[in-house]
């Protein structure tokens, strides 16, 4: 019996399918910088089809590093820098305001906002930027992140993506599914009567690679976001998962099991040539690149269960990483290498932990539900989304690396599983 499978194109741009992800804060930092994000000033006949004021008061409101103020508690609405009272602002105890404006263009609008410091009565951001009308949102996300990165320094990941696999309580369909970070616009990149798992970004943003059953084994593929193009990348006889990018784009790191004992290979992607580079009777699984591409982090039986252990490309030297607890597994490093996050077992109950790489110290992040796993950490390193198990389902949830600020992404139909952040787009 042939399985029923299929692909879809991704249409960047496209707001015709609902987003299924809504995003819940359990927690913010207690030093949450307050913001006020004044609706924007637009003159135009129709409603603009999106709201950029309110996307950019839920980005930084989500993000758990500031407080937003809702419009309805403003003592006033300005929408130009000489309608600004800053006693009104203070008054309110807010930092930072918020305002801007939209205009209407032949070709599309043009979004102009400025950032003001409350304390310092002064203007410290000013800046226009222009999209199609089919790009607001896009316009909305990239202000955030401007904003974000402006105030505290590090860079906003609103505008990145998640892709993430979604079944219903059957198992009898999968999806893999494409996202803003926010939930909103979600898409369907692939759907199987077979498991989809282990999904991947390539360094680029432009493909992701993934595992399907679809042929009655496990293969990997790369789909091509922009026109939905597929290929089978790793087919080879026996088991064939977990892929992972290297960091120059130009490898592909995966695991391929002939006979039944796992081990870590590599792929030239331009050549197609493969090197084996673990060779041990344990199970090497998981593999994921540092960020210089000069090692991989991966987990091995070796040492009798689950730890995260570290391999030199060069050499193929092995030292192991993990020692604090019985389990640790699916290693992801962060964008700075300096912090390890793993799965975590604490007695029979999994969670999110990172590990400083230069001390060892390791802090457990998580701790709501019996069951945490797929780690993957956003680009600018300050957030790990991941796998959560509640009431009986999966869901998406993040935590910040520093176990601060909390957030739940449900989805409104069935369960929700291995997600993987995107680069930062260039």
């Amino acid at each position: 019996m042939v399985k029923r499978s299929i692909f879809l194109f991704i249409l960047f741009a496209c707001n015709l399918v609902h987003a299924e992800l809504t995003i819940e804060i359990t927690q913010g930092k207690q030093s949450a910088i307050p913001v006020a994000v004044v609706p924007f000033d637009w003159k135009g006949s129709q409603p603009l089809p999106e709201d950029i004021s309110a996307i950019i008061t839920n980005d930084l409101g989500s993000s758990g590093y500031f407080r937003t103020l809702p419009a309805g508690n403003m003592i006033s609405q300005p929408t130009s820098l000489s309608q600004v009272v800053y006693g009104d602002w203070a008054n309110l105890r807010q930092d930072f305001v918020v305002i801007g404006s939209v205009e209407l263009l032949p070709e599309g609008y043009a979004v102009q906002f400025h950032v003001l410091d409350v304390h310092q009565k002064m203007e410290i951001l000013r800046h226009r930027v222009r999209g199609k009308a089919s790009q607001l949102r896009d316009l909305a996300h990239y202000i955030s992140d401007y904003i974000f990165e402006k105030i505290t320094g590090v860079p906003g990941v609103f505008s990145t993506k998640l892709i993430y696999v979604t079944t219903n309580r059957e198992r009898t369909r999968f999806n893999l599914n494409y996202a803003d970070a926010d939930g909103a616009r979600e898409q369907l990149i692939f759907t199987s009567d077979d498991p989809i798992i282990s999904p991947a970004w390539s360094q680029d943003g432009k493909k992701v690679a993934y595992v399907s059953f679809e042929n009655g084994h496990s293969e990997i593929f790369f789909q091509e976001l922009s026109s939905g193009k597929r290929e089978r990348v790793v087919a080879f006889e026996g088991s064939n998962s977990a892929p992972a990018f290297s960091p120059d784009g130009t490898k592909l790191a995966f695991v391929h099991s002939k006979l039944g004992n796992p081990d870590i290979y590599v792929m030239d992607l331009a050549t197609r040539k493969t090197e084996r580079m673990t060779n041990h009777y344990a199970i090497d699984t998981e593999p994921q690149w540092g960020v210089n591409g000069d090692t991989i982090y991966f987990t091995s039986s070796r040492a009798g269960g689950p730890q995260v252990y570290k391999l030199d490309t060069g050499s193929k030297a092995v030292t192991r990483v993990t020692y604090e607890g019985a389990y640790n597994a699916r290693a992801r490093i962060t964008a700075d290498g300096r912090k390890l996050v793993y799965v975590h077992r604490s007695g029979e109950r999994f969670h999110i932990a990172s590990q400083d790489l230069k001390s060892g110290l390791v802090h457990i992040l998580t701790s709501e539900t019996n069951l945490d796993e797929s780690p993957s950490v956003a680009p600018n390193g300050s957030m790990v989304i991941y796998a959560a198990s509640e009431a009986n389902r999966s869901i998406l949830a993040a935590v910040s690396v520093d176990g601060d600020v909390k957030f739940r992404l449900p989805s409104k139909y069935g369960d929700v599983r291995e997600p993987a952040w995107s680069p930062i787009f260039k």
